[in-house]
């Protein structure tokens, strides 16, 4: 039987570890650290808020807000997309991705579950149903829908014609970025048990780069879906399931030929882009998405430490441990300053210097689960319960 964990990544010392026996025979706590006292240096500033359906609640979910053009685009799981204007939050347009199940009943939800990604005149959502949406750009039309693999849970990533899906069942797609035709498919190949999450590819020279959940890096050509190179960063060990997971879940990222790639329960590892080759590895697990900027690895590992690190060889410059098992988002760089939302509605603005906290603001007490965007001047956060904050410093 195939066991798969239908919950947060973030959670899952809380709800796999905890009380599960069915693993460890043991009860393990992790407590929450304690909210950090910080003396705000400056107050971030709400431009506006508005919502989006009803968010995505306590379901796992890869769904953030994106922009282009002045315009905002948001999605809820139940599958409400909507359009807005990036200046004051006004909605532009919005459409329903649910499914119509009769006329006295309510509709079916769409499970929407990774993006958005906007590229040119449309947005791609991927669903836990396994469709893929395309959606005009100007008024939210369905362009196409396509059926993938499997559950698309990553963000879709639109390169060289294609609309590359990573799917829950270890299969990267390549659709057409105009019909949604699938042209081709590579197994990534599946562990008996794995995080619930999967990395979106990056692209580059026309290839993908996608981390998969058997420990492993995988390069494929985009044009014709080809492997080309395999290297694993994560081993799995240990005596329980828990401690055998080694899920590359993070986005690669690519940087003057180098691919940083992050594992969970295993390495922080940079590798040769052309042939997969191991550059350096640091034994630091986690599976939120990491910042290369400026010489610098940015990143929270899986106890939600936050980590910068030098990126030629990935020794440490600081840690931040005041926020441990406070279910971080992924981090972003915004006007100079390390941003990470928090599971109780707090935004965290942390020193790229030396990691010290400079501001702390509450925004929404549902939650945060997905990384903050930086939309031009402005840093847009979507709440677990669909409210979209636009903040500027």
């Amino acid at each position: 039987m195939e066991l798969r964990k239908y919950l947060l990544p973030g959670l899952i010392s809380v709800t796999l570890l905890s009380g599960c026996s069915l693993f460890s025979g043991e009860e393990d706590v992790v407590k929450m650290a304690p909210l950090p006292k910080v003396e705000n240096q400056f107050t971030p500033q709400t431009v506006w808020s508005t919502g989006v359906g009803d968010g995505i609640g306590d379901f796992y979910s890869n769904l953030h807000p994106t922009w282009q053009d002045g315009t905002v685009y948001a999605a809820d799981r139940f599958g409400i997309v909507k359009a807005l204007d990036a200046a004051d939050g006004k909605e532009k347009w919005k459409v329903d991705l649910s499914e119509k199940t009769g006329f006295f009943s309510k509709n079916r939800s769409a499970m929407l579950s990774g993006g958005i990604t906007v590229s040119g005149d449309r947005l791609y959502i991927g669903s836990e149903r396994g469709q893929v949406y395309a959606l005009n750009t100007s008024d939210g039309a369905i362009a196409w829908q396509a059926k993938a693999a499997g559950e698309a849970l990553s963000r879709p990533v639109v390169s060289d014609g294609l609309v590359l899906i990573h799917t829950s069942n270890g299969m990267l797609q390549g659709l057409d970025q105009a019909t949604g035709a699938v042209k081709w498919t590579v197994n990534l190949d599946m562990p008996a048990l794995s995080l619930r999450g999967e990395s979106a590819p990056s692209v580059a020279f026309g290839g993908a780069i996608v981390g998969g959940d058997n420990g492993r890096v995988s390069a494929v050509i985009l044009n014709q879906g080809q492997l080309i190179w395999q290297q694993r960063i994560s081993q799995p060990s240990g005596a329980t399931e828990i401690d055998r997971l080694s899920d590359v879940d993070t986005t690669p990222v690519i940087v003057n030929g180098v691919v940083y790639a992050l594992a969970y329960n295993g390495n922080l590892t940079a590798l040769d882009l052309r042939s997969g080759q191991i550059l350096w590895k640091r034994e630091i697990g986690g599976v939120k998405d990491l910042i290369v900027d400026a010489g610098r690895i940015y990143l929270v590992d899986q106890d939600d430490r936050v980590i910068a690190l030098n990126a030629d060889g990935g020794v440490a410059i600081w840690r931040q441990s005041e926020l441990l098992h406070r279910n971080l988002t992924s981090p972003v760089l915004y006007n100079g300053y390390l941003v990470v939302g928090d599971s109780e509605g707090y935004l965290h603005w942390m020193n790229t210097t030396d990691g010290r906290f400079v501001a702390q603001q509450k925004l929404d007490s549902s939650g945060f689960q997905t990384e903050p965007v930086v939309a031009s001047d402005k840093l847009l956060i979507q709440s677990k319960d669909g409210e979209v904050y636009a903040i500027t410093r």
